[in-house]
């Protein structure tokens, strides 16, 4: 993912509310799942960190991009925002070159 590509998404994450809470229990194998289903379906999603969840939120990040195949676009405080490209015909964002 380029520069241009990142800050372009940055710009779409800004208005997007988030559509998961990471709390005390952090991530399960379950919430992975939802969260796959979600980014598959959406392309960018933004996630939230709880005050109870101990873990470091740029760890986490890293982790659930792993477990998703998508990309980490910014991890802002306790906000983590992802991006996953879409299959051809469900695409929904088209990225600047």
């Amino acid at each position: 993912m380029t520069t241009k590509q990142r800050a372009y998404l940055k710009g779409l994450a800004m208005n997007l509310d988030p559509a998961f809470q990471i709390g005390k229990s952090s991530i399960t194998p379950e919430f992975v799942n939802a969260i796959a289903e979600s980014i598959d379906k959406n392309e960018l999603i933004k996630i939230s960190v709880l005050k109870n969840c101990m873990d470091d939120p740029k760890e986490l990040a890293v982790q659930v991009a792993e477990r998703t195949r998508s990309q980490v676009v910014q991890v802002i405080g306790k906000k983590i925002v992802l991006y996953k490209e879409g299959k051809d015909k469900n695409k929904k964002i088209e990225l600047p070159k």
